[in-house]
């Protein structure tokens, strides 16, 4: 090298701290490799053990973190096959940290679903979702659920993007679209947007089991909170049980309660989303908001709470804009108080006796 040729073949002390630090890092990568595979053969290994190697390799420098004056950075876990290092980028701009961030969340949200569906989420929660045998109609209706946030949103499918269901999004501002594929002309289409980034999502099969979130010295690992609606452990607890038509649309905004920040109330009918309330810190404010947002008639409607309710207000504010059932964990100190009050609105409620906070 240079410097060797400067110093009659000697390397200064920075130098040689450096290369033995690169060495020390490719060993420690290869045992590490080494560690990975031979632990995924034991059948009798822990889920967390005392010491855990974690093994990150960067994909892509990000022009930026979550704001401006952030660096960042995407890297993927080895052996990992979760969405967010298998999704393939088909067209638009370079994704943004953000982006990747709502793309996670947009895609966990739409993949819950059996039936067609289509999530838009913005900042992390759904802002509109929704299921419809006819794609279209599916993205129709959970654009309209708050068509002021969804432009500029994240939006995920999770059946192919026909040409129609194109046509439809090309119409609006969207940051990024997920699907696992799409037709030749929808794909045409939505080039036509030089800026739009098109996602193709692995299946669904390809995901992590646990989950990890980096704080300050520290990591907190979790299983994925994968858990679906167990019918068996539902249990109406008021006089009225619900209606045929008012359990589907139950079981739809459980589903889209999961994921929107606690607190978290969802007011939807069987096939979409009418009003989200998010991330507020008192779970009635939340009641509001979801009344707020709604386009929509609320009358005839359902709520869904990712949380007990620790008061009855919720469950009055709800009665106020005639929803008729309710599903909920259940698990409060008041949860009598809460079932009396749904009584006394004739309102139907269901504890799953599953909680599904978010942060």
């Amino acid at each position: 090298t240079e410097e060797m040729k400067k110093n009659d073949g000697a390397l200064s002390q920075e130098t040689m701290r450096a290369l033995a630090a690169k060495a020390f890092d490719h060993t420690a990568w290869y045992d590490g490799r080494i560690a990975s595979y031979m632990s995924q053969k034991v059948s009798s290994r822990v889920k967390f053990p005392d010491r855990m190697i974690i093994q990150l390799e960067k994909t892509q420098s990000l022009r930026y973190g979550e704001n401006p004056h952030q660096d960042a950075a995407l890297y993927k876990l080895t052996d990992n096959r979760g969405f967010v290092s298998q999704a393939l980028q088909l067209h638009g701009k370079e994704l943004s940290f953000n982006n990747i961030v709502d793309m996670s969340a947009a895609y966990e949200l739409a993949m819950e679903f059996v039936d067609p569906a289509v999530a838009i989420i913005k900042h992390t929660n759904p802002c509109g979702v929704a299921v419809n045998n006819n794609l279209v109609q599916a993205y129709l209706d959970a654009r309209e659920c708050d068509p002021v946030s969804a432009f500029g949103g994240v939006i995920a499918v999770n059946r192919e993007v026909d040409e129609a269901t194109a046509e439809e999004i090309s119409k609006l501002f969207v940051e990024v679209l997920i699907a696992p594929s799409y037709s030749a002309k929808a794909l045409e289409k939505l080039q036509a947007k030089k800026n739009i980034r098109i996602i193709k999502s692995p299946s669904r099969e390809m995901q992590a089991a646990l989950t990890a979130r980096f704080l300050s010295g520290a990591a907190l690992l979790q299983d994925d909170d994968a858990r679906t609606l167990d019918e068996s452990t539902l249990r109406i607890v008021t006089k009225r049980p619900p209606t045929d038509d008012e359990m589907k649309a139950l079981r739809f905004a459980w589903t889209v309660a999961k994921h929107v920040k606690s607190n978290a109330i969802v007011y939807a009918d069987s096939k979409s989303t009418i009003g989200v309330g998010a991330g507020q810190m008192s779970r009635v404010d939340s009641a509001r908001i979801a009344h707020e947002k709604a386009r929509r008639p609320v009358a005839g409607a359902v709520m869904a709470s990712d949380a007990f309710f620790p008061f009855r207000d919720s469950i009055d504010e709800a009665a106020k804009v005639g929803i008729k059932a309710v599903i909920q964990p259940g698990g409060s100190v008041r949860d009598e108080e809460v079932i009396a009050a749904a009584d006394e609105h004739d309102m139907a409620m269901v504890f799953t006796g599953v909680r599904h906070f978010r942060h």
